[in-house]
């Protein structure tokens, strides 16, 4: 497996390669029929994500072709899903937040034929290893079982429920503190 680190400039050049992943991840029920999770609802998502502070990718191939990836940037203090949570986070993770100083891992995927074999876990790891933030935050949908039990594993802890938009499922709000 390679592991490439893209920017905010750098990563359009895969764009629809990241697409085409995304895809075929979510290419099964639920997800299937919802717009909420349409390719084009996704592509908006991502290509406004380019253009926050501190985005990253880091993508898995193998033979050439990406076969799982991550993507996410510094969390603004400000961000309706993390203010929503109000006084259920932890005082110090609002600190770090104020600070610039919390990850927000936005998406992580594995193409199917690659899942259940530590791929999802090796570029979580290594998107982690390379930030300068001192924790991380993401939202999991909560009937996505398989990622929020990974999730519990890696050691997140589970701060409360939260919307993205009103169209949007239910997640928990989950954070990982430093090491």
């Amino acid at each position: 497996m390679e592991y490439q680190r893209y920017d905010e400039t750098s990563v359009k050049a895969i764009a629809d390669e990241l697409i085409a992943v995304y895809a075929r991840v979510y290419d099964t029920p639920p997800y299937i029929g919802d717009p909420f999770f349409s390719v084009d609802s996704f592509r908006q998502r991502l290509e406004a994500a380019f253009d926050t502070e501190g985005f990253e990718t880091v993508t898995a191939s193998q033979g050439g072709q990406i076969v799982g990836y991550v993507h996410g940037a510094t969390l603004p203090a400000d961000k309706p899903w993390w203010t929503s949570l109000s006084d259920r986070r932890p005082t110090q993770l609002q600190t770090l937040a104020d600070a610039g100083q919390v990850f927000w891992l936005r998406e992580l995927m594995v193409l199917p034929a690659f899942q259940n074999q530590g791929l999802g876990r090796a570029i979580h790891d290594t998107v982690i290893a390379g930030r300068a933030e001192s924790a991380t935050a993401l939202t999991c949908i909560i009937d996505n079982q398989p990622a929020h039990d990974a999730y519990l594993r890696w050691g997140y802890t589970v701060m409360g429920e939260i919307k993205h938009a009103p169209e949007s499922p239910t997640y928990d709000a989950m954070y990982l503190p430093s090491a």
